[in-house]
């Protein structure tokens, strides 16, 4: 017989079970212990209007199933962007909030969200888990699901839920050896263009540092919080200094911090994590706006570390074009979406047909403008 509970913290999960679902092709974003860490430390708690809500099914004793949900009072760190959804609701005399996300707070990394054991009953073990989800947002006007994956999405879809397209870009590493080689896939005039932006800062001295020490880290934050602050209400730093040591001393030389220094100081840095052949690009920022210096610390090296790693995908975060001319792929990205309200559900899934051709037209752009 299946269990479900819905449970109101994540302390309340066993993290190695927890962990054995996510497996060790799972995000690292989606394991116990930055979940943990979020909540523990004050980033994603009700006090920020996200309100732990884990679901879990269980085979007698054993975790067979879970799901990451959060009762949410406001659509920030979520990084699907639904803020028009929401007014529009409002305007149309219609609730959005409160609603309940299953996802990775602050983090648009792709990933099973639908957590299942590979040799359970999966068919069994998703109804429970549906229904568990169910209960869990009993009290909310929507159900999203951040970020997962195609199989999920489709899965999804065909209950009800209507799904979203984004895109991000990522970097696929094609076997290079050095750095080098992967430049010599550019055409000419980007690659001189790429090598005359990496002269612009190579008066700066950088190091890609595993496992840093909590001088370097309480320099990450801040350089986080600055580049937060660039973008006024909606650059809210959830993630505190404290949550950035204490990762730095769980996850160790999963971090791969890229450091810029002007002599002996700090200027610049990020925050990214590898897993197995993966490498994700995280939080950002310096202290000083120097020319070219973003590309560097967030492209450039990171790409330079994963390929003496031989690390197969590079995600540096969420959006910016600007990326295709620096040899990075469109990728498409999925979620979805149920409203309790047939009307705001309807026409947001006819909105969203429209939205996906556009995804894919734009998509088709740039693979073709990349090659």
């Amino acid at each position: 017989m299946l269990k479900v509970s819905v449970l109101g913290s994540y302390a309340e999960i066993d993290a190695t079970a927890w962990d054995a679902l996510v497996g060790d092709d799972g995000s690292p974003f989606l394991e116990h212990v930055f979940l943990r860490t979020l909540e523990d430390f004050g980033c994603a708690v009700p006090e920020t209007g996200w309100t732990p809500r884990p679901v879990v099914v269980r085979d007698g004793e054993r975790l067979v199933g879970a799901a990451p949900c959060w009762v949410k009072e406001h659509s920030m760190g979520e990084f699907v962007y639904d803020h028009g959804w929401a007014d529009a609701a409002m305007r149309a005399g219609l609730s959005y909030y409160p609603k309940l996300v299953v996802g990775v707070p602050f983090s648009p990394v792709t990933g099973q969200r639908l957590l299942i054991a590979p040799d359970a009953d999966r068919a069994a073990v998703l109804e429970a888990l549906l229904a568990g989800i169910e209960a869990a947002g009993r009290d909310c006007h929507g159900l999203h699901v951040l970020f997962d994956t195609e199989e999920e999405s489709t899965e999804l879809a065909a209950r009800g839920a209507f799904t979203r397209l984004q895109y991000q870009f990522h970097w696929t590493n094609q076997g290079y050896e050095r750095f080098d080689d992967w430049l010599k896939a550019f055409p000419s005039d980007k690659r001189n263009k790429l090598r005359r932006e990496r002269k612009e800062v190579a008066r700066l001295r950088f190091d890609v540092k595993t496992a840093p020490d909590e001088a370097e880290l309480a320099a990450l934050h801040r350089f986080h919080r600055n580049t937060a602050g660039q973008f006024g209400p909606w650059g809210r730093v959830y993630l505190s200094e404290e949550a950035f040591q204490h990762l730095g001393q769980v996850w160790g030389d999963r971090l791969h911090t890229v450091l810029a220094r002007d002599g002996d100081r700090l200027v610049a840095g990020t925050f990214n994590v590898l897993k197995g052949d993966r490498l994700y690009g995280r939080y950002w920022g310096c202290d000083r706006d120097i020319k070219f210096l973003h590309f560097e610390v967030c492209y450039y090296r990171p790409i330079e570390d994963a390929i003496a790693r031989g690390v197969k995908v590079f995600e540096p975060g969420h959006g910016g074009s600007h990326k295709v001319s620096r040899g990075f792929d469109p990728t498409i990205t999925y979620s979805n979406h149920l409203l309790r309200d047939p009307r705001l559900h309807d026409a947001l899934a006819r909105h969203t047909e429209g939205e996906a051709r556009r995804v894919r037209q734009a998509v088709q752009q740039y693979t073709e403008e990349k090659s």
